[in-house]
């Protein structure tokens, strides 16, 4: 705050220029008097006396007036008490204090981040700072972390008993590596390497919130930033999962062939079933056809005459009807040389002669030349 730091100029610039005016004059009543008559003339000024009541008024006032900022808190260390300090810690604000009696610490409130990483540019410490744990299995892995604390209002008396100003070095840091390694070790390599590792992490997270409330801090986070493991074991990995990448995808070639093959095979049953349903319905047409010849037959058995006479070649020029039959029908004749054109042309019915009793005469052999 601007008047505590006012203070603190004023308590400095009074007192160096009460040392500087006391040098002078005892350098110049030495040179002139001597020592022994400049100390006695020194301790005769009035007015000495009123210059060093001001600056020693300045440094008590200074010394008792303590601004406290927002992100600290302050421990009261107090002759006065039998405890040696206040048993409640002073806030942010303007507070009063018996000057040369008691002192007041001041620890932060803010919210804190400690790293243990590997990365040398990362963490607090500089170097590999991560931590070095094995597995169930004996698997050695190395883990980067981070927590996120800070110290609680109410607590700062006993973190200053119990730790002042190392609580980090000497609790924190101890504490999350020996957590680490603790839980790491309840888990198998694999299951560190697969989804349990958000197991692992809430854990951890549960046992160090627990570890620093009883001490008089509280979590935020804990993050676990990274696990490394072994060369073999990430070589093995790795070999696994291409191993099982290409089973992946030697899986989806078969997958494609399967569902290639599937899919010609629901092509050729389309195929089989659309022909199937065609000759289906074209045999059920000639049924249906034949029944309805069947029925005109019936009513009409002259039919058939008439359809065996439509079903005769055109180029035929006369028609041989059955032996019981006594006429020789002409068809009609081809006009211009067109064939299977009729003309209309007058037709004589030519009678055949009343069969005989006398037979017929047998023919004559030719002789053979």
């Amino acid at each position: 705050m601007l008047l505590d730091r006012l203070l603190n100029i004023i308590t400095i610039a009074a007192w160096l220029l009460l040392g500087f005016f006391v040098i002078v004059y005892l350098v110049r009543t030495i040179l002139q008097q001597g020592f022994g008559a400049a100390l006695r003339k020194l301790f005769g000024l009035r007015f000495l006396y009123l210059i060093l009541f001001f600056v020693i008024a300045i440094s008590l006032l200074s010394s008792s007036l303590v601004f406290i900022e927002p992100q600290h808190v302050g421990v009261v260390i107090s002759l006065l008490k039998p405890e040696g300090y206040r048993d409640r810690p002073i806030r942010s604000g303007m507070h009063w204090i018996a000057p040369l009696l008691e002192e007041v610490t001041l620890y932060p409130v803010y919210w804190q981040t400690y790293t243990m990483s590997a990365t040398p540019t990362e963490g607090q410490n500089r170097g590999d700072d991560s931590i070095s744990a094995r597995t169930s299995d004996g698997q050695a892995v190395s883990l980067d972390c981070t927590v996120i604390f800070q110290i609680d209002p109410e607590q700062v008396i006993r973190i200053h008993i119990d730790w002042q100003n190392r609580y980090i070095e000497d609790f924190v840091r101890p504490a999350i590596r020996s957590l680490v390694r603790t839980q790491v070790s309840q888990y198998t390599v694999d299951e560190v390497n697969s989804s349990k590792r958000i197991d692992l992490e809430r854990d951890l997270d549960e046992q160090t919130r627990q570890w620093l409330s009883d001490k008089g801090f509280i979590l935020d986070h804990f993050l676990l930033r990274n696990i490394a493991f072994s060369p073999e074991y990430a070589t093995a990995v790795e070999l696994k999962q291409v191993a099982l990448q290409q089973s992946i995808q030697k899986q989806h070639e078969a997958e494609q062939i399967r569902k290639l093959a599937a899919g010609e095979a629901d092509k050729i049953k389309t195929i089989a079933i659309a022909d199937a349903e065609a000759t289906r319905i074209k045999a059920q047409a000639e049924a249906d056809a034949l029944r309805l010849l069947a029925d005109s037959l019936s009513l009409n058995p002259d039919l058939i005459t008439l359809r065996y006479v439509d079903k005769l070649s055109p180029g035929i020029q006369v028609m041989l009807v059955p032996n019981d039959n006594p006429y020789i029908l002409p068809l009609p004749t081809m006009l211009s040389g067109s064939p299977g054109s009729p003309t209309t042309t007058s037709s004589t019915s030519l009678a055949t002669p009343a069969p005989t009793d006398t037979p017929s005469p047998t023919p004559t052999p030719t002789p053979e030349p």
